[in-house]
């Protein structure tokens, strides 16, 4: 009997592999930076400038690959970002200095920027409405398990093939992804040829008629909270993808391979914390019906574990108990995922992609400013604790802004330009 897979299924596996390969190649350079460093002669501060160089068209991509994803469609568009970012990640295997180092980084987030919107905007159409929850927090699990497989691979790879061959080897991975994503999906999926009746009688309906123009204004006013939470989310995720295996390494003296695996124990833990966040959000909804504490409880809760879970370290620095509060603190954290990352479709569905967009533009900004603060604060003070307590700081913000979040008040731009604050009913 021959095995025969759902399109929608490979198509949220597609997107899984799509996610891996993006944090792969966005956080190689954490494990790579100690050999980085050594050979093109870098401070601590000039690698967070390089680390921070991802970020900037990273977050200026987030609005506008949004918007390129909900004109052109997620196939042409993943396509190309995929081609940009492999593209980028080969590149950084030649670079000799801190300038070409600098380009490379940013050429990877002017390829990386409009993928997780133009994801967005794909799952709008191929996942079922009551599942938005899960397909967010299992795309993002993926994402954290490149997070925790990189660490050991790169470091093995380095062995192999020095930190340049590492960088180009990865690259030809994403140019492989890119072929197989434009072969296989379509914008509609009842153009899909694999897709049967019952698959698409399961999936949201098509808005009718022309494309709507993006009304800006009323948007941004609806989203710029989930953008505020979503930073402070954003700052902590960025301190512990850029600086963990180093924090290891310099803080513990450990060697290249140890260093890699205590940071990849770290980011297993938010592997399970992304998985799981999106099923508890979407079985609280589908118990309640009530959207907003669907979302709001697991991402407060996320918040609130995440602080807790790294105040120790400032006590404590026994390293096994300082690996397991930064793996606490990171399952924590990766719990808002799933539940943040539908807002944008429970909010605007007719936008969802310019939504996730704007939402995703606050971890952008953070990924900018995080490293490059994390490292001026480690060379001017030698103590590599003190960037973590920033970032409880913005934990606890991110935990009172998460209740200016209203994902239960459908947007629909001539009410919101009518009446701001009233509560639209859902259609």
């Amino acid at each position: 009997m021959r095995l025969r897979f759902k399109a929608t299924h490979v198509v949220l596996a597609m997107l899984c592999v799509m996610y891996f390969i993006t944090y792969v190649d966005r956080v190689n350079i954490g494990t790579a930076a100690s050999d980085i460093q050594k050979e093109l002669g870098l401070s601590n501060t000039e690698l967070g400038l390089v680390f921070s160089a991802f970020a900037y068209p990273y977050l200026l991509f987030q609005v506008i690959g949004g918007w390129v994803g909900d004109r052109f469609g997620p196939r042409q568009t993943l396509f190309w970002c995929g081609m940009i970012w492999a593209a980028a990640t080969i590149m950084t295997g030649f670079v000799h200095g801190l300038t070409a180092l600098f380009v490379a980084r940013f050429a990877l987030g002017f390829g990386e920027g409009a993928t997780f919107p133009t994801a967005t905007r794909a799952m709008q159409y191929w996942t079922p409405a009551k599942r938005r929850g899960f397909a967010q927090g299992l795309t993002h699990s993926f994402a954290r398990l490149g997070n925790a497989i990189t660490p050991p691979v790169v470091a093995l790879l380095i062995l192999w093939l020095t930190w340049r061959g590492a960088f180009i080897a990865l690259g030809f991975v994403s140019l492989i992804w890119g072929v197989a994503w434009v072969w296989y999906f379509r914008n509609e999926p009842s153009d899909h040829g694999s897709i049967t009746a019952a698959e698409l009688a399961t999936l949201p309906p098509r808005p009718q008629g022309e494309r709507p123009k993006v009304p800006w204004g009323p948007l941004l006013q609806r989203m710029w909270p989930v953008t505020l939470t979503y930073f402070c989310y954003g700052w902590c995720l960025w301190l512990y993808l850029n600086w963990l295996p180093l924090f290891f390494k310099n803080n513990y003296s450990l060697d290249l391979k140890n260093s890699a695996l205590f940071a990849s124990g770290v980011f297993f833990a938010g592997v399970v914390g992304d998985s799981i966040g999106g099923v508890i959000s979407d079985r609280i909804l589908e118990r309640t019906g009530n959207v907003r504490l669907a979302r709001l409880s697991v991402t407060i809760v996320g918040f609130a574990g995440a602080l807790l879970s790294l105040m120790p370290i400032l006590f404590v620095h026994d390293i096994t108990v300082v690996a397991l509060c930064l793996s606490a603190g990171f399952f924590c954290a990766e719990l808002v995922i799933g539940p943040m990352w539908s807002i944008p479709m429970d909010i605007a569905a007719k936008y969802s992609g310019t939504a996730a967009g704007i939402m995703n533009s606050g971890s952008a900004f953070a990924a900018i400013v995080s490293p490059l603060v994390a490292g001026f604060v480690i060379d001017a003070t030698g103590n590599w604790y003190l960037p973590f307590l920033m970032s409880m700081g913005l934990l606890l913000v991110g935990g009172f802004s998460a209740f200016l979040m209203h994902p239960e008040r459908p947007f629909e731009e001539t009410s919101e330009l009518v009446a701001p604050g009233k509560v639209v009913a859902a259609e």
